[in-house]
């Protein structure tokens, strides 16, 4: 099957699509990456979602409207994908799309004065999808983990497992995204061995910070220009690696709740308390995501797994400072960009869905309870059949 995975993630800069040709089933399913294109959100539509997704007040009716215009945007991107691509619809059997998640809460916590049952909820109209392309859409990919006792998070390390298990190498895959997730696979794993869980912020906390210094003018530090120019404030960045997440064992998983726009201000704050410039502030929320990564491979991998290779994928293994930094705080680990395993780093997690969906259509588990918490294997998913206009590939 040929099969398109698209992916918004937490920082809601925009949507990445992959094509992927998929055959045969586990352990022998073999993927080919075909293609990356990438479609950014317009300003309306991000600003909506950052609005929602940092724990504003909002309604129902602005929720249920955003549902459809983002099923609209990834409808455009889908298409815009193909024609880049100069590929046919009638030739894609499948639509993977993971949606934008909104809020996600993988276990009880407090959130906004309250302890709050753990939900999840990703938007993006998987029915405006079928629709207008006319393939077949899966979407909703994480309520099935949750409703089996999961934290609906990570679920890409199934596809990791399927990358880059080694017979003789122990490996880890870190995605830098939003968030920072890691999947260890021990040499000669079974599924069973590997396990997963969000280390803790990736580009999440930089790209708030610039945001708010630049008045959103700009929405990320590209290639760390701004943090460069920068000092690293040891006093604060002792206090951030004091965040009582870093310290809570595996399964675990995290998002804006934490590490969003308040945990941006309140770093803005303490630095024009501190008499400490912005640049300083955004060099030491960037190097503070390598080394609660580091810290967690101290704390929860190293006594577990022995590690040759850490293979880097997300926005973040883009970012030099940070690369730098993981690379300096992991002496022993060869740190890779998983573009050398075929996939490009940026298109790694739509690439994923893209395989995700695959499973969920042959009715196949895909999630690893070892890595959410889920009390079994459960197949991840909604389907929603092709749309009317028959431009759809039937199966």
């Amino acid at each position: 099957m040929r099969v398109l995975g698209m992916m918004s993630g937490t920082s809601a800069d925009g949507i990445d699509a992959a094509l992927v040709t998929i055959k045969d089933s586990p352990p022998n399913l073999v993927a080919h990456f075909e293609g990356h294109h990438r479609s950014p959100f317009p300003d309306y539509i991000r600003e909506r979602i950052l609005w929602l997704a940092n724990g504003n007040e909002t309604t129902a009716a602005e929720i249920s409207e955003l549902n459809f215009l983002l099923g609209e945007a990834f409808a455009k991107a889908a298409l815009k994908a193909c024609k880049h691509w100069r590929v046919a619809l009638k030739t894609i059997s499948l639509i993977g799309s993971h949606g934008q998640t909104v809020f996600h809460l993988g276990a009880a916590a407090r959130f906004q004065g309250k302890v709050r049952a753990p939900s999840t909820l990703q938007i993006g109209e998987t029915s405006i999808i079928a629709e207008r392309t006319g393939i077949t859409t899966i979407g909703d990919f994480r309520t099935a983990d949750m409703a089996a006792g999961g934290q609906g998070a990570p679920l890409i390390p199934f596809v990791d497992y399927l990358l880059y298990r080694d017979e003789l190498r122990g490996r880890a895959a870190l995605n830098i995204g939003g968030i920072a997730n890691v999947t260890v696979i021990p040499a000669g794993a079974r599924s069973t061995d590997i396990f997963a869980f969000d280390t803790g912020p990736g580009n999440m906390i930089v790209d708030g910070l610039m945001e708010k210094i630049t008045r959103g003018r700009t929405t990320f530090d590209h290639d760390a220009h701004y943090a460069l120019g920068g000092r690293t404030i040891p006093e604060l960045l002792v206090r951030m690696m004091r965040e009582p997440y870093l310290r809570k064992r595996p399964p675990k998983s995290t998002g804006r709740e934490l590490f969003g726009s308040e945990y941006a201000r309140m770093l803005l704050a303490w630095g024009q308390h501190h008499h400490a410039g912005h640049a300083d502030v955004v060099r030491t929320a960037t190097v503070f995501t390598p080394l609660s990564i580091a810290d967690a491979f101290r704390r929860f991998i190293i006594p577990r797994a022995q590690v040759h290779e850490l293979i880097v994928a997300g926005g973040g293994a883009r970012n030099p400072l940070m690369m730098a930094q993981l690379a300096a705080s992991l002496p022993g680990i060869d740190v890779i960009p998983a573009s050398q395993f075929g996939v490009p780093v940026e298109a790694k997690e739509a690439f994923g869905f893209a395989l995700l969906a695959y499973e969920t259509y042959h009715g196949r588990p895909s999630n690893i309870p070892s890595a959410t918490g889920a009390k079994h294997p459960a197949v991840l998913g909604k389907i929603v059949h092709r749309g009317g206009n028959g431009h759809g590939a039937r199966r």
